[in-house]
């Protein structure tokens, strides 16, 4: 009977035709494409240039742009040619996972200070973080596979990089600018990590901006990547929706606790720039 036992096998070489529909509405990957990045890479490194976008005389940012660019193809090769075996081995998927993590901590820790208190940044991006994907697992949304992992973990952990580093940097800074009013608030009775947080915490609240303008203009403004790749997958569109929803919901929450955490610690000194 029709609709009765499992589907028929494919036949050799056949292509499910939504993936082929949708891989065919992807850029093409040719030379044009390659001249293309390219020449974004260089508008974007010559601008910063021209218009002098850097913090001081002794920071080259539009070399940084220029090597940022570079790292990101050679970053995403190396990525290309191991993520089936991460994907596809458990051990292959948590080394993937450690790996990823460790980067963002290096990456955000060296961003906010040069001395040694930068691998405190483990703590606020781990805290949003590996809870979010735990409650996934244990509640069987999503399932122990690479495939499914790897690329949610990646959004939440980009998420809290971003926010921890805006944080930390604006509350490191807002600190060393309005060290009087510390100083001041010292004076009046404050602890010490009552008077930095004082200081500190309205400042790195403006890292929560980012994460809470792209929810509220998402499908007016912008498509999120969680959406479209969905979409181009072959789900509905309001499957897709609904896996974007979650993704930017999940998002703010794990944004909120980065903050939160990068705020004490360095309201507390634990993160400095001494």
């Amino acid at each position: 009977m029709p609709g009765i036992g499992p589907p028929s096998p494919s036949p050799p070489g056949y292509c499910d035709p939504v993936l082929l529909s949708a891989s065919r509405s992807l850029l093409p990957v040719n030379p044009t494409l390659g001249v293309l990045m390219c020449v974004l890479l260089l508008v974007a490194a010559g601008v910063v240039r021209v218009f002098r976008l850097s913090p001081d005389e002794g920071t080259n940012r539009s070399r940084q742009v220029l090597i940022a660019g570079v790292r990101a193809a050679v970053q995403l090769g190396a990525v290309s040619l191991v993520i089936t075996w991460a994907v596809t081995n458990i051990a292959g998927l948590f080394a993937f996972l450690l790996v990823m993590f460790a980067v963002a901590v290096r990456t955000a820790g060296r961003r906010l200070t040069p001395n040694g208190t930068w691998w405190l940044t483990a703590a606020p991006l781990a805290v949003g973080v590996v809870p979010a994907v735990l409650a996934l697992l244990l509640t069987g949304l999503v399932p122990l596979k690479g495939i499914s992992l790897v690329p949610l973990t990646g959004i939440l952990l980009g998420g809290a990089l971003t926010a921890t580093v805006l944080a930390g940097r604006r509350a490191l800074d807002e600190l060393r600018t309005r060290k009087g009013e510390v100083e001041a608030a010292l004076a009046l009775g404050l602890l010490d990590r009552d008077a930095r947080l004082e200081i500190a915490r309205p400042a790195a609240s403006d890292a929560l901006l980012p994460g809470l303008d792209q929810t509220r203009t998402v499908g007016l403004v912008t498509l999120p990547g969680a959406f479209v790749g969905v979409l181009l997958g072959g789900a509905s569109p309001l499957a897709a929706g609904a896996v974007q929803l979650f993704v930017l919901l999940a998002l703010m929450a794990v944004q909120s606790l980065a903050v939160s955490v990068t705020v004490e610690l360095v309201a507390r000194g634990r993160i400095n720039r001494d």
